[in-house]
């Protein structure tokens, strides 16, 4: 009985002790969380991905062409993230088929199987495809001169085959779904390239991109992301697709701060009509505001 009483005491005692405790604002403190794990980061796809544009103009003579300073670096250098691999190259097309895979370049396909064990354990994936497969190459070729008319055959005839372009971008991202269950695919669009209200391109007195052309090579870029876009919704994976033309307005290749690569005294530079520093940086800022980090890293 007496011990009864003394618990009861005891227990009494205890409780006094916590309420004063509370009124005089002590409380126990919580043990500090430990911050989430890096999110472990691949990185797939064309010249965009690979840094072109960032660092060297021309391409040397290798497979696979990456260039330090492009966006992925950019996103590596975020403390939240850590970039397992980077298997992007200048040049690379969906898959190994005609008429613009050159028989050197890895592409998407080739570069998704090499990077296997990367991506097995990726919570983040990011790629930029389907430029040079829809024949960008050709449509700035074709429309970096003052022939309106064959420019505007161009782009018709790469509007027309974008659902063969659909298909192939849907299979790709299955395939990077497949290969990396658990991450989550950043698949960032094209910016335009031309600012029209600055009229014509003139260099020593000759028109060398007329306004037609540039309206004409713009109408492409929308076209190509709304199919990314419809590729990425219809494609059933954890794609999300990343549109960069409103970031890039005001600075396309002839506005006074362009954040686009253009020398048209050597036009055929590898990193032409690719984003130059800054707007790397204006496409690793998209992908880190448009992905939930903290989230990815406690799954």
């Amino acid at each position: 009985m007496a011990t009864h009483r003394a618990r009861r005491r005891h227990l009494a005692f205890a409780g006094g002790l916590a309420a004063l405790a509370l009124t005089l604002g002590f409380t126990a403190s919580p043990a500090t969380a430990a911050p989430p794990p890096p999110v472990t980061y691949v990185a797939l796809g064309d010249s965009y991905t690979a840094g072109t544009g960032a660092g060297g103009l021309s391409r040397p003579p290798v497979a696979c062409w990456q260039s330090p300073g492009g966006y992925v670096d950019l996103v590596d250098a975020s403390p939240k993230v850590t970039l397992v691999a980077n298997l992007a190259c200048h040049g690379a097309v969906l898959f190994p088929v005609p008429p613009f895979y050159d028989g050197v370049t890895p592409t998407v396909g080739q570069q998704i199987f090499a990077g296997q064990q990367a991506l097995a354990g990726a919570d983040l994936v990011s790629v930029t495809a389907g430029a040079v497969d829809a024949g960008s190459l050709l449509a700035l070729q074709n429309c970096s001169t003052p022939n309106t008319q064959l420019c505007a055959a161009t782009v018709s005839g790469i509007i027309a085959n974008l659902p063969v372009i659909e298909s192939g971008l849907e299979i790709t991202y299955q395939a990077i779904q497949q290969a990396a269950p658990d991450a989550v695919i950043a698949v960032l669009g094209y910016p335009r390239l031309f600012d029209p209200s600055q009229g014509d391109i003139v260099i020593g007195g000759v028109t060398v991109v007329p306004v037609a052309n540039q309206i004409q090579v713009n109408m492409a870029i929308d076209a190509l992301n709304a199919t990314i876009a419809k590729a990425v919704q219809e494609s059933g994976t954890n794609a999300v697709f990343i549109d960069m033309t409103k970031r890039f307005l005001g600075h396309a290749v002839n506005s006074a701060n362009p954040w686009i690569v253009l020398d048209l005294t050597q036009p055929l530079l590898d990193a032409n009509f690719h984003p130059n520093s800054a707007g790397h940086q204006a496409y690793a800022s998209a992908l880190l505001s448009s992905v939930k980090l903290t989230q990815l890293a406690k799954r």
